[in-house]
């Protein structure tokens, strides 16, 4: 059972083993708990330095659209990973299919923001909406820019289920180290 809940999870086989006597032989609880254990790990991590890792490409069929993407680790021996490697390359393939125009919802400038709230109360205005209501269908619809505008707020288009945010938790859990998305550019021809 360990080396099952090993292959399955790809943690240490003593962290396997604790898991199930603490789930009382139970493989599916003692997988979550695993995953619970790594994503608690890798909230620690978050503040560390991330000044190595690699610049990765991705260019579309027919040459059409192309990204760009610096994503940084702890040290160049993680960066040099197949893992880490097929991560970054799979952030790039995202950028390509999704045009997120910035990393994370701290980097939209406020004006950006402010423009979008301004949007969004004027389609709302006449509608007699009370004002607290009103501010949070704006907070909603902002939401939803977000998911739109912010790559690490996107569903993953590998696993709709995942937001690439968590997908880079997953990551910093997996390797154990800090893991951080560092920017992007997206060329597409005639942009």
């Amino acid at each position: 059972m360990v080396k099952e809940l090993r292959e399955m999870t790809s943690a240490g086989i003593l962290d396997c083993k604790n898991m199930l006597v603490k789930a009382d032989g139970d493989m599916e609880k003692a997988a979550q708990m695993l995953r619970e254990k790594g994503l608690a790990k890798a909230a620690k991590k978050v503040g560390r330095e991330a000044n190595e890792g690699m610049v990765g490409h991705y260019i579309h069929a027919g040459g059409r659209v192309a990204c760009l993407v610096e994503v940084n680790c702890e040290t160049d021996f993680v960066a040099r990973t197949d893992e880490f490697q097929s991560f970054v390359h799979d952030i790039a393939m995202h950028i390509v299919a999704t045009s997120p125009q910035y990393v994370s919802i701290g980097d939209v400038p406020e004006e950006v923001m402010e423009k979008e709230k301004a949007i969004y109360r004027k389609e709302m205005e006449g509608q007699g909406k009370p004002e607290n209501i009103l501010e949070r269908i704006i907070e909603g619809k902002l939401n939803k820019f977000y998911q739109d505008a912010c790559l690490l707020e996107q569903p993953f288009i590998k696993d709709e289920d995942k937001k690439v945010g968590d997908l880079v938790q997953e990551m910093i859990a997996s390797l154990g180290e800090n893991i951080v998305l560092r920017r992007f550019v997206r060329y597409q021809v005639g942009e």
